[in-house]
C-alpha cells in the first residue's frame, strides 16, 4: 500500500488491542550517526524502517560506512570513528527528513571535505538559518539557497573552534547540529534554550561514551572525544504512538494497550495535556530502552474538555499537535494554544494546514500568528489535504472516526516517513480507513 496516494477514512468499531509501534524516528537518526563514528561495531534493533531514517543510513553508506541489515529493523553499523568519514561522490539526499538534515550539517561542517545536503520539495522549504548561522560562528562554511534554504553546500574546512551559543530558538535540531560540530571543535561547546527541548542527543551521546554534561535546557562538551561502539534498543516512537493515544481517547468503547513507548521527559507533554482534558491513560511497566524511559501506555476512552494548553508544554510536544488538534475538536468547549509559532515552519504551517481541515469539517477554529483556538464541536465529512505532511495525514484518519460521514484525505504518500503501514496498523485496531 506504499503507492497509496489518498485515503478514505470513517467512522470503524471501537478501538482495541495491543499494538507495537514502530521505533522511534529521532533515536533512529541518531543512533545510526553516532554508530558510523564509533570506534567499533554497534548493533542497533527497532530500528525505524521509514524513508526519513533510511535516507539517513543511505547517506552513510556515501560516505564509507559499511551496514548491515540481516533482519527488518535490525542495523548493524561497523563505524569508521571521527575521522573515518569520506567524501561522497554525489550530493547527500535526505528526503523528507529535517532531522537528518539538520544534524548532519553539524557532523558535516568540521570534515575536510565538501558536501552537498539536498532534500525533497517540502525539505526544501524548511529554514535552516537558525542551523546555518551558530555553526559559521564556529569557523564553518556553508552556501544555501535565498532565506537560507536547502540544498546546503558544505566547505570542508577540517577544524572549528567551540562556543557558547545561546539559542534563540527552542529547537532539539539546532542544539543537536551545534554539538555534534563540537565533537571536531578545538575547546568546550555549550548550548543553552530558552526553553528545555528534547536531550536525546544528550542521552546517546552518553551512551556512546561521550564525556557531555547535560541539564534541561544546557549542554556542554569538549572536542576531540572519540566514541565507543554501542548496542541500542529504539523505544517505539511517541509522536507516532500520538494518534493512537487520541484515537481511543475519542472513540467511545476503546481501549488500546500500546508497548513500550519512548517517553522522553521532554517529548511527554502530550500526556501531560490530554490527563488535563480529562484523557484516561496508565503508564505500566517502566523500564528503559536505549537510555530512553520507556513504558506501555493503556489508554481507554474519555470524554474530553478544552483547555488552556500551558505555554511550557510547547516544547514538549511540537510534532504531537496535529493529534491535539482533533482531540480539541472532539472536546468540549473550547481549547487555546499560544506560543506556538514553530507549528509553521515544520514539514507544512501545521497551524494554517489543520486549522484549515478542521474548517473544511465543520470545525470553528479562530487562528492567531502563534497558535489557534479550537472550538469543540461534530465534525463532518468532507474533503481535507495533508500538504505534504505525514502527521496531518494521520490526524485527519483519526479525526474521521469521531466524524459524522467519511473523509477523504489527499496526497498521504509521505506517511511512509515516519510510519509505515500505518494504514494497515491503524484498520488492525478498528479504524475505518481504506485506500481511495
Amino acid at each position: 500500500m506504499a503507492d497509496i496516494q489518498s485515503w478514505l477514512a470513517r467512522p470503524g468499531r471501537p478501538l482495541h488491542g495491543v499494538l507495537d509501534i514502530p521505533g522511534d524516528k529521532s533515536v533512529s537518526h541518531r543512533a545510526v550517526m553516532f554508530a558510523a563514528l564509533a570506534d567499533g561495531v554497534s548493533r542497533i534493533e527497532g530500528f525505524l524502517e521509514g524513508e526519513d531514517t533510511r535516507a539517513t543510513a543511505a547517506i552513510f553508506g556515501q560516505l564509507g560506512v559499511r551496514m548491515e541489515t540481516p533482519s527488518v529493523s535490525t542495523r548493524i553499523v561497523h563505524g569508521v570513528g571521527v575521522d573515518g568519514l569520506r567524501a561522497p561522490s554525489r550530493p547527500l539526499d535526505c528526503g523528507n527528513a529535517g532531522t537528518g538534515m539538520r544534524l548532519l550539517s553539524g557532523l558535516l561542517a568540521a570534515q575536510k571535505f565538501d558536501s552537498v545536503l539536498m532534500g525533497d520539495a517540502s525539505l526544501s522549504k524548511r529554514p535552516m538559518r537558525r542551523v546555518i548561522d551558530p555553526l559559521m560562528r564556529m569557523g564553518a562554511r556553508i552556501d544555501s539557497e535565498e532565506g537560507g534554504l536547502p540544498p546546503l553546500r558544505i566547505h570542508g574546512v577540517g577544524s572549528l573552534r567551540g562556543i557558547d551559543f545561546q539559542s534563540p530558538v527552542a529547537s532539539a535540531q539546532v542544539k543537536s547540529a551545534v554539538l555534534l560540530a563540537g565533537l571536531y571543535a578545538e575547546g568546550e561547546t555549550r548550548v543553552s534554550e530558552p526553553h528545555p527541548t528534547r536531550d536525546y542527543t544528550e542521552r546517546m551521546l552518553s551512551a556512546f561514551g561521550v564525556d557531555i554534561d547535560f541539564s534541561p535546557g544546557r549542554a556542554r562538551l569538549r572536542g576531540g572525544q572519540r566514541l565507543h561502539p554501542a548496542d541500542v534498543v529504539v523505544p517505539a516512537d511517541f509522536s507516532s504512538a500520538a494518534f493512537f493515544i487520541v484515537a481511543a481517547s475519542i472513540v467511545p468503547g476503546s481501549e488500546l494497550l500500546l508497548r513500550a513507548v519512548g517517553l522522553n521527559p521532554r517529548r511527554r507533554g502530550l500526556l501531560d495535556a490530554l490527563r488535563m482534558m480529562g484523557a484516561d491513560i496508565a503508564e505500566e511497566n517502566p523500564s528503559a530502552q536505549g537510555g530512553e524511559p520507556v513504558a506501555d501506555l493503556r489508554v481507554r476512552y474519555a470524554p474530553l474538555h478544552g483547555i488552556e494548553l500551558p505555554g511550557s508544554l510547547v516544547p514538549d510536544m511540537i510534532d504531537e499537535f496535529p493529534a491535539l488538534f482533533v482531540a480539541a475538536a472532539c472536546a468540549e468547549g473550547r481549547t487555546v494554544v499560544s506560543d506556538a509559532a514553530e507549528l509553521r515552519v515544520k514539514e507544512s504551517d501545521r497551524l494554517a494546514a489543520m486549522a484549515s481541515g478542521l474548517r473544511a469539517l465543520g470545525i470553528v477554529v479562530d487562528e492567531v500568528a502563534d497558535g489557534a483556538t479550537i472550538h469543540g464541536g461534530r465534525i463532518q465529512g468532507g474533503t481535507v489535504e495533508s500538504h505534504e505532511d505525514h502527521r496531518i495525514a494521520m490526524a485527519f484518519a483519526v479525526a474521521a472516526q469521531r466524524a459524522q460521514d467519511e473523509i477523504r484525505i489527499d496526497d498521504v504518500t509521505n506517511v511512509a516517513t515516519s510510519f509505515p503501514g500505518f494504514d494497515r496498523l491503524a484498520a488492525s485496531a478498528g479504524f475505518g480507513l481504506d485506500a481511495a
